[in-house]
């Protein structure tokens, strides 16, 4: 099954990538490693999914967030590679940012949901290193940011 057949049976729409809020591009390439910024949470209609872990927001709240900043992340990726996912050879690194209390200990947990859906998308591809750190804030309020690295064709 192609990527692109396992984003449509879990109903997922790529949109464009977003346009940089500052001074920075939302990709990078060197070689055959791409580099995507980061990506804040969104909700649903646009808006920035605001709050802290561990104050206002649950783990699977968290976790939800992460899960929709990975199909941002994808569809930032389809435009860094051409418009063709198929050509990711590898999902190499996660970095995620979790705004969170200070007694809060389970960003990892809230970044599954990031990687968890990179793994379903792209199966043994998208199996990946990771890196997730809990912070005071993040741009904007977001409640989660994640960056990528993935290798390409």
């Amino acid at each position: 099954m192609s990527v692109y057949d396992k984003l449509n049976a879990l109903n997922i729409t790529l949109s464009a990538p977003a346009t940089p809020a500052a001074a920075y591009v939302m990709y990078a390439q060197t070689g055959n490693l791409v580099f995507l910024s980061g990506h804040i949470s969104k909700n649903a209609d646009g808006t920035v999914n605001t709050g802290l872990l561990g104050k206002d927001k649950t783990t699977e709240q968290g976790k939800a967030a992460a899960r929709a900043v990975a199909v941002d992340l994808i569809g930032t990726l389809q435009a860094a590679v051409g418009g063709d996912l198929n050509r990711v050879k590898r999902i190499v690194k996660v970095m995620s940012l979790v705004a969170s209390t200070p007694d809060y200990t389970e960003q990892h947990l809230v970044t599954n949901g990031c990687s968890e859906l990179l793994g379903e998308v792209f199966g043994d591809v998208g199996k990946h290193a990771r890196s997730a750190f809990g912070v005071a804030s993040l741009p904007l309020g977001a409640s989660v940011e994640i960056e990528l690295i993935a290798e390409v064709e």
